[in-house]
């Protein structure tokens, strides 16, 4: 399935670039706390940035993924800190397979024509197919790599999960020096796709909200339609919980 995915996506994104460059050979020591590490989410913004100093990535209909391995064992942690290692075995079984590390992504459940289909999520069927669409790196065998600059961590990503398919993805980009966002966001509506996430090339990884991470929404897409629904739900019934739609949304956020 991670295939289908690859195939529909991979094409459109106007030729992707990857960023190549030497990583750092300096030691540190390990500052990560053990266990579950709050993810970086992006700030809305009402358009794409333009300078070249950022980089675009679609913005992909699933749920948000901390995945953690080290000496020990493996754990999928969701945006809020609850256990998802049981639920996606294809993910944790990919993650096994790799030295210790942390990664941030989202995981994705496709359905039959390839598209990322959120309500497969929400209904959890197809859990087991799951797959891990990474897009950042955290820490890899005991070094923090927090400090460094996106670009540094998105080209240690790439290294390191080259051949872990199916359960782990790369999430592709776009360099905001051979596209602008808007073209990107465009392409990406265009296709029905959610949005997309522009983030700074030099930025480093903060756990809760960053500036540096701006999330486009697409108006007319699946994603902004659930939201909606879920908002008049919730002013309709505001002593209840709006559908049950809505923990696994709080999770997509």
């Amino acid at each position: 399935m991670a295939a289908s995915f690859q195939a529909i996506f991979y094409p459109m994104t106007l030729g992707l670039h990857l960023i190549h460059g030497a990583t750092t050979t300096r030691r540190r020591d390990l500052t990560l706390p053990a266990g579950f590490i709050p993810p970086c989410l992006p700030m809305m913004a009402p358009r794409p940035p333009s300078e070249p100093i950022w980089l675009h990535e679609i913005k992909y209909d699933g749920v948000r993924v901390i995945a953690r391995k080290d000496s020990r064992q493996v754990r999928l942690y969701d945006r809020l800190g609850g256990d998802l290692t049981q639920r996606f075995p294809l993910i944790a079984e990919a993650m096994a397979r790799l030295p210790s590390c942390t990664i941030d992504g989202e995981a994705v459940v496709c359905d039959d024509s390839g598209v990322p289909s959120f309500d497969l999520l929400r209904s959890s069927q197809r859990d087991d197919r799951a797959f891990l669409c990474a897009f950042d790196l955290i820490e890899l065998s005991g070094d923090d790599r927090r400090r460094d600059p996106l670009e540094q961590r998105k080209v240690d990503l790439t290294r390191l999960i080259s051949d872990t398919s199916p359960g782990l993805v790369l999430c592709k980009w776009i360099d905001g020096e051979k596209c602008e966002g808007a073209t990107m966001f465009e392409q990406v509506c265009s296709l029905g796709l959610e949005g997309i996430v522009s983030k700074r090339k030099d930025s480093r990884y903060i756990s809760g909200r960053s500036p540096y991470w701006l999330k486009m929404e697409n108006p007319t897409g699946e994603a902004a339609r659930r939201e909606a629904a879920d908002e008049l739900a919730r002013q309709t019934l505001p002593s209840a919980e709006s559908p049950s739609t809505a923990p696994l949304a709080d999770l997509h956020k």
